[in-house]
């Protein structure tokens, strides 16, 4: 079957990277989380104080950014920036908190898009974030677009936080969750938008091996019609 790229846009905690992660075990396809990467620039800048407001400094730091994808001994995907494994530092809330103001800059957009289409340049990929089908790959085979009731969503962010030991108020995940909401889908550069052809999933009642299995049919089908 031919290979395709798989493209998974749509809010937070709504099981895109999950869901993305387990479809491309499955296939043996390569995993990509587009939104760890912008975690990532997030996690420089606040680390190298880089102001927000200055192109040239936002440029230089971007230039001393180098980010690649390593399987681990347990066959997750993490993410390492400079040599340094930074998979649990892109998870803290801090970057949660300031991640949405650095991914909406140009200059950041711009030089996280080159590096996410030369992971796709061969195809036999799953990218999750919130532009892979309308910006990074338009024309993607498959594009899904997630959403879910934001409580719902709050709560399996907590459980997550949970799971590394941080316990995080509900009240303020969910309020974090819709300020990230609005900051995307209003945003100038690349605003989180359902794709035309994108097919819609709520997650809100359907378990994650539901999503995955409904991913996984889908793939299939385009892999098998897949012409060329």
């Amino acid at each position: 079957m031919k290979k395709i790229v798989i493209a998974i846009d749509g809010y937070s905690a709504c099981g895109k990277s999950t869901t993305a992660r387990e479809v491309a075990s499955i296939l043996g396809y390569r995993y990509v989380d587009s939104g760890a990467m912008y975690r990532a620039v997030t996690l420089y800048f606040l680390d190298h104080h880089i102001a927000l407001t200055n192109p040239k400094e936002i440029s230089r730091a971007l230039s001393q950014i180098h980010l690649s994808f390593h399987i681990n001994k347990h066959g997750l995907n993490e993410l390492f920036m400079n040599g340094i494994n930074v998979e649990k530092s892109i998870r803290k809330m801090r970057i949660s908190e300031n991640v949405s103001p650095v991914s909406v800059l140009k200059e950041v957009r711009s030089a996280m898009v080159e590096q996410q289409r030369k992971f796709g340049k061969d195809k036999g990929i799953v990218m999750d974030g919130r532009d892979i089908g309308t910006v990074v790959f338009p024309n993607a085979e498959l594009k899904l677009f997630l959403t879910a009731d934001i409580q719902v969503r709050a709560f399996r962010r907590q459980q997550e936080l949970l799971e590394r030991d941080k316990l995080v108020d509900l009240n303020t995940i969910m309020a974090n969750l819709t300020a990230r909401d609005r900051i995307d889908s209003q945003r100038k550069e690349s605003p989180l938008v359902k794709a035309a052809d994108a097919i819609e999933i709520n997650t809100t009642h359907i378990t994650l091996d539901e999503q995955v299995d409904e991913t996984v049919r889908l793939a299939l089908w385009k892999m098998i019609t897949k012409k060329g």
